[in-house]
């Protein structure tokens, strides 16, 4: 049989250890192909360029899979430009990261991780963002490999539908300390924000986004909840923004 096809981003770069692991994993379970940015590009969103060329670069690295690219672009850029120009035939399963920090709850409208999975989706291909609660260059990615391979083999096995991306995140703990895996909802929380006033050499103002994360949220239910007792979260979420619970209210406003 036809091994499935799977595309393999994410928005640290192409050599980041995250969607190293990530491609060591895919390789055993279907024919990779590899298209990343070609520097790291978090919190991208759902950036995409339109004011400069896009450039893209195949790979040959140690350990990696047979078909990989570079991009200069935005992770949403190389999901484009993987399904428009590389990749021959539709591919099966979208997989992106392994990001180097957390992408649960709110972080998901930021993420460049996930908007490359979201983005997959949008062209019908079912995918999966993977997020490690660690931003260590050097983190453990090695202590959820058997959890990740499990979901991308049960997402290809189930055929999640096409419009369906996981946001999955993982905890930072030992191998031995993970209890499972939990689907989970979103959980409500914010980034409490401020720009902090600095100067440059010259004595000019310039301005440096910090913040603190702000769970306000104590559902036993949701992925931060999860996270904090040891259990991988799985969040089904869709690039649909309608408030449905809205249509009828408004609808009785008398426009």
């Amino acid at each position: 049989m036809e091994k499935p096809l799977i595309l393999v981003t994410n928005d640290d770069g192409i050599t980041a250890p995250g969607i190293r692991k990530l491609i060591s994993i895919a390789k055993k379970i279907g024919e990779v192909y590899v298209v990343a940015p070609d520097s790291p590009q978090s919190a991208m969103g759902h950036a995409i360029t339109i004011n400069s060329t896009l450039h893209i670069e195949e790979m040959k690295l140690k350990g990696g899979a047979e078909f990989e690219w570079s991009c200069s672009g935005t992770p949403v850029d190389c999901v484009k430009i993987a399904c428009d120009k590389i990749l021959p035939r539709h591919p099966d399963l979208c997989i992106s990261g392994i990001n180097h920090g957390s992408n649960s709850s709110i972080n998901v409208i930021y993420s460049g991780t996930m908007s490359a999975a979201v983005e997959a989706a949008i062209e019908g291909i079912p995918s999966i963002g993977f997020s490690l609660c660690d931003l260590s260059y050097h983190a453990d990615f090695d202590a959820a490999e058997d959890f990740i391979e499990k979901i991308i083999l049960q997402a290809l096995k189930n055929k999640i539908q096409k419009s369906w991306v996981l946001n999955v995140n993982i905890p930072k703990l030992k191998k031995s300390k993970i209890k499972g895996i939990k689907v989970c909802r979103q959980a409500h929380a914010k980034w409490d924000e401020e720009f902090e006033v600095r100067k440059d050499p010259r004595g000019r103002d310039y301005y440096w986004l910090t913040g603190k994360f702000v769970n306000l949220d104590q559902g036993e239910d949701t992925d931060e909840w999860a996270l904090e007792n040891g259990y991988i979260s799985v969040v089904p979420v869709h690039f649909d923004l309608t408030n449905h619970q809205a249509i009828g209210e408004l609808n009785q406003w008398g426009f």
